[in-house]
């Protein structure tokens, strides 16, 4: 919407799904202390040395004991910590107890049948086959299946249940097991899934248009630069030519005897595994419960066997020069193919960490480079994909300026060639060394938190790929044993790896072509020469400072203090004014998660100054708000847990972070810093202004985002808030204007309102807080300190008329996306619980819609629904306003159809209301959501922010956050079908026909489309014809000045 930027510093991934190899249920016996070597075969491994204890003893590294471990010895084949077998028909089976979500099961069925086992006329059928699944079994018709998951909370949507690769299918279910029913009609379900999937004519009909609007999905920039990648990485395989979407033809005709045949000779329980992990008092009841849905089951005799297709090898690389008129901007990619390699033995897992820390080194070093003062590409990164069962692949991707492909593939091969002539410095290896040392201790410190999605997904790895599951204590041991061990030499050597030589493929995609397979070749071998002739020079290190804070503030106190035991909070008014909320929680062990905030933002700003300091977060982000350049920083931080990152919006500024419980004194430092650091404008606004740039270019490429900005300007107005910034912006933009606008939003103590929430120990945070949050300094005079009530409001207003209007922009291919949006306004009174009605509201509303467009009419994949309610500033007294926007993608010759389709089911809804069944549907859904946010620190961390920017709150939070509550539960008592319709009736415009937009994206015709339609029409229509040619006599001198690009791809 244009209001605001953000940039963000972190030092980790954010998920907190860790990544584990399994291990033996008896693994080796820890050793007491660390042994000597003397006396040790040669494949046993070093241990920790009195120099790495110490460098373990920084990290806090708080895992069990050292391991005397072998290199040859086998990780195990049974997986850890599960009950696991199988059946006497062949089916696997794998049964965990798992508390954390409470009263929840992940579950799922593994099939070893994928896109590649598919015929020629049978391209596609994998995925049709997973698309009926949910549409009718034996069992269940009409889509049944889905009206169940909805009645006990379960999500269902794009995505969320089931996925179809190239080797493998796999349905997944997350349902609440706190009714014994439950759990046993969900493993039902899967049962139906293996042998009960009904293939009908008919059965076909209904669900070809959501697998159709998929497959046009997949048919954007994105969709068509990965599958010219695959094909490109697979040639000379069968993958090649069997990505899972399948072709249009066959979606369009395959007839149900092709599909049921794919399904009877594939889908054999032999090939398949039921995992379930969740909260459950006993395994052997659910594995008894398998039993009764799947043990008197049998497919046919003989276990199909599923062959394995390799992906040729070749030594000389190959080159692609992929235009995509589209393209959000120039890039490139390295890529080099391997075969996939066993994980086995602790050898090969010490490889795998070697492996990690290459690729670890790697990044750094590219990350650096992006932000040198004339850097090659924008952005590189470098990762390690596991293509297909048989192949994995190191992937090199960037990011670069229009015209720049081949300084940046030049900059990312010369990397690659410094490396395996000096390698990586030791100081680069203790970085990465402490980056995965903090990885894995946060892994163990949370190994009983662990999500049953997490454990259910490396169970399936485990029947997919053989792929050890993880003990965690015994990996912890193990990595606590191995990184020690492993040298700057070892990491080095996997540059071997990214030889042009081998099996490497190198791609550039542009937008306009300006680079050839030739030019491509003579990079290569540029670089090939210099690093024969050893030209390279090594790698020059930054000077990188001890400490975050070389000088430690003054202490600061407490003003006033307030304790909440209703909800369990304390409230610290600090001396310099800053308000401090925390709540100790004990969700993850390994978690800190807070964030600040202050009325005041970009709507206060007059039109000259809002694009520069709407650009404050990005420009400042760049320089280093936190005292220090980026990449300075990111090594300052390596094995630190903590991060912390900046949001400019309309009415407040914000920052928030996670940490670490052991680095929260860190965390907190960051924010001190944010708040005292003066940022100027120095080299860097130079390549930020070049990537606002190129990105402003890629918008004008993209249909979508020509949609979106029309859709803004009918529903919002052409205010400047909210139109797409533009080249002659940019060029207006005054750097220091936006540095010291940056610099003012993060000044004033005073303003800001801090909660924190997790694993933290009041005894050690306070006093962190009182130094690092209290100790930053209040300016002599107030510094954009303002009142909720005194804000400047949005220049928002909703058009008063129906409008209608189709976007036509060119295409490569046809693409259609439809938003209907109706005004919303809340009038002030009991405006929390209104607040609520309308997210209940909502999620009725995307029900019904999939229920209409998808299940009954079947011409949707997918349809979403979202509230805006920032039309007015947020004080205390005035009325809310904004829009209800409902989304969908469709054929584009439908489109119009089931817009009106939409409008009807809405004013039946407004007229008759939803179903009991509705009601409950909705209720369930919210119920489940809300009690698994309960056990998470964000949930509370939202929740505590909502009641202190509540109109309600005055000063009391407890009070502020009872009344939150009670208006929810108030909701929920109130929702039955009149109370739904009456609320249909007063929230959105009624009838809903009398007012609301409707935004079509729509593929630009062709010359020759419109004559084709012109000369389909019939005599009747000759008038109209004459008329159409002499306008398309005008139209076809105009299209004939466009440039209209296509696709290009030259491949050798």
């Amino acid at each position: 919407m244009g209001q605001g930027d953000q940039c963000t510093i972190e030092t980790r991934s954010k998920s907190r799904n860790h990544q584990r190899i399994v291990v033996p249920r008896n693994p080796p016996t820890p050793s007491p202390s660390t042994p000597s070597n003397s006396g040790k075969p040669e494949s046993t491994m070093d241990l920790l040395t009195a120099e790495s204890s110490e460098t373990a003893k920084r990290h806090r590294f708080r895992s069990p004991k050292l391991l005397n471990a072998d290199l040859d010895q086998n990780l195990g084949d049974q997986p850890f910590g599960v009950d696991f077998g199988r059946f006497d028909n062949g089916l696997s089976y794998y049964v965990r107890s798992n508390s954390k979500p409470r009263m929840r099961a992940a579950l799922a069925l593994a099939v070893k049948a994928g896109s590649v086992l598919e015929e020629e006329e049978e391209r596609g059928v994998a995925h049709i086959v997973e698309h009926l699944a949910f549409s009718a079994t034996s069992k269940y018709t009409n889509h049944d299946i889905i009206k169940f998951l909805e009645s006990i909370g379960a999500a269902f949507g794009a995505c969320q249940n089931a996925m179809t690769t190239a080797d493998e299918t796999i349905y997944e279910l997350f349902v609440p097991v706190d009714k014994p029913e439950l759990l046993s009609q969900a493993i039902s379900v899967l049962a139906e899934f293996s042998t009960e999937i009904r293939v009908s004519e008919d059965d076909l009909k209904k669900e070809r248009g959501a697998v159709m609007e998929e497959y046009r999905g997949t048919r954007n920039a994105t969709g068509r630069m990965q599958d010219s990648h695959w094909a490109l990485m697979m040639a000379g395989s069968k993958y090649a030519e069997r990505l899972p979407i399948g072709t249009e033809e066959v979606i369009r005709k395959v007839s149900a005897d092709v599909v049921k045949r794919f399904y009877s000779r594939w889908y054999h329980l032999g090939n398949m595994a039921v995992i379930a992990v969740g909260d459950f008092p006993d395994m052997q009841s659910v594995v008894e419960l398998i039993r009764t849905h799947f043990g008197q089951k049998c497919s046919p005799s003989g276990l199909p066997i599923i062959p394995r297709y390799e992906v040729p090898s070749h030594v000389e690389p190959r080159f692609s020069c992929f235009v995509e008129s589209e393209a959000a901007g120039s890039a490139v990619m390295v890529s080099c193919k391997m075969p996939v390699s066993e994980l086995k033995t602790v050898k090969d897992y010490r490889d795998l960490l070697v492996e990690s820390m290459f690729l670890q080194a790697l990044n750094q070093r590219l990350f650096k480079i992006s932000r040198r003062k004339d850097p090659p590409y924008f952005s590189c990164s470098a990762a390690q994909d596991t293509l297909v069962c048989s192949m994995k692949a190191y992937i090199i991707s960037s990011s670069c300026k229009e015209r720049g492909t081949t300084e940046a593939l030049e900059s990312i091969l010369l990397e690659l060639a410094r490396i395996r002539l000096h390698g990586f410095s030791e100081r680069e290896t203790s970085t990465v060394r402490a980056l995965l040392m903090s990885e894995i201790e946060s892994a163990y410190l949370e190994r009983d938190q662990i999500q049953s999605t997490s454990l259910r997904d490396e169970y399936q790895q485990h029947f997919l790929r053989d792929e050890p599951v993880v003990g965690i204590e015994f990996e912890a041991e193990l990595q606590k044993t191995v990184l020690p061990s492993i040298l700057a030499s070892e990491i080095s050597k996997y540059a071997e790896k990214l030889r042009t030589t081998c099996n490497c493929v190198i791609k550039t995609i542009e937008p306009h072509a300006s680079v050839t397979v030739d030019d491509l070749k003579r990079v290569v071998s540029k670089v090939t020469s210099l690093e024969e002739a050893e030209s390279i020079s090594a790698w020059d290190e930054e000077h990188i400072p001890e400490e975050i804070i070389s000088v430690h503030p003054d202490l600061g106190s407490i003003s006033h203090q307030s304790e909440y035991l209703n909800i369990g909070i304390s409230e610290l008014i600090l001396s310099n004014g800053m308000r401090v909320c925390y709540k100790q929680t004990d969700f993850l062990d390994d978690q800190v998660t807070f964030s600040g905030f202050a009325y005041g933002g970009l709507s206060e700003l007059p039109e000259v100054d809002y694009f520069p300091c709407s650009m404050g977060s990005t420009i400042a982000g760049e320089i280093g708000v936190f005292g220090y350049k980026p990449s300075v920083l990111m090594d300052m931080l390596a094995g630190k847990r903590a991060e912390v990152g900046t949001k400019l919006g309309a009415y407040m500024r914000t920052f928030s972070g996670d940490c670490s419980p052991t680095d929260l004194e860190i965390a907190l430092q960051l924010v001190y810093q944010l708040f005292t650091t003066t940022v100027e404008p120095g080299d860097e606004v130079r390549v930020v202004m070049e990537m606002a740039k190129e990105a402003v270019h890629a918008q004008e490429r993209d249909p979508y985002t020509a949609f979106a900005n029309r859709v803004r300007e009918v529903n919002y107005g052409s205010s400047y808030f909210f139109r797409p910034i533009r080249i002659n912006d940019l060029e207006k933009v005054d750097p220091n204007v936006s540095c010291r606008y940056f610099n003012n939003c993060f000044k004033d103590p005073s303003a800001f309102t801090i909660v924190i929430v997790g694993k933290i120990d009041p005894e050690i945070a306070r006093p962190l807080i009182l130094q690092y949050l209290g100790g930053i300094p209040r300016p002599p005079t107030p510094v954009m300190k303002f009142s909720r009530d005194e804000l400047n409001g949005l220049p928002f207003k909703f058009p008063e008329k129906i409008v209608r209007e189709v976007v036509r922009s060119p295409m490569v291919e046809e693409q259609c996306s439809v938003q209907l949006s109706f005004p919303v306004e809340l009038k002030n009174g009991n405006m929390n619980e209104e607040i609520h009605f309308v997210g209940f509201l909502s999620k009725l509303l995307e029900m019904k819609m999939m229920q209409v467009l998808r299940f009954k009419h079947g011409q949707i994949y997918s349809a979403s629904v979202s509230v805006f309610l920032g039309g007015n500033k947020p004080s205390r007294t005035g009325d809310v306003r904004g829009d209800i926007n409902i989304n969908f993608s469709c054929d584009p010759y439908i489109s119009k159809k089931l817009v009106d389709f939409a409008l009807e089911e809405l004013l039946r809804l407004q007229e008759e209301g939803p179903s009991d069944q509705d009601i409950s549907s909705i209720l369930e859904i919210e119920q489940r959501a809300h009690e698994n946010g309960l056990q998470e620190n964000y949930y509370w961390l939202e929740r505590i922010l909502r009641s202190y920017q509540s109109r309600n709150y005055s000063g009391d939070l407890g009070s502020s956050f009872e009344i939150q509550d009670e208006a929810r539960l108030n909701v929920r008592k109130s929702l039955s079908p009149t109370t739904v319709r009456e609320g249909l009736q007063r929230i959105i415009p009624y009838p809903c026909k009398k007012k609301y937009t409707v935004v079509i994206l729509m593929p630009r015709r062709s010359t020759h489309q419109l004559v084709k339609s012109l000369f389909q029409s019939t005599s009747k229509d000759y008038t109209k014809a004459m008329i159409s040619i002499a306008s398309l006599t005008v139209l076809a001198i105009s299209l004939w000045r466009i440039n209209r690009s296509v696709i290009k791809s030259v491949d050798r």
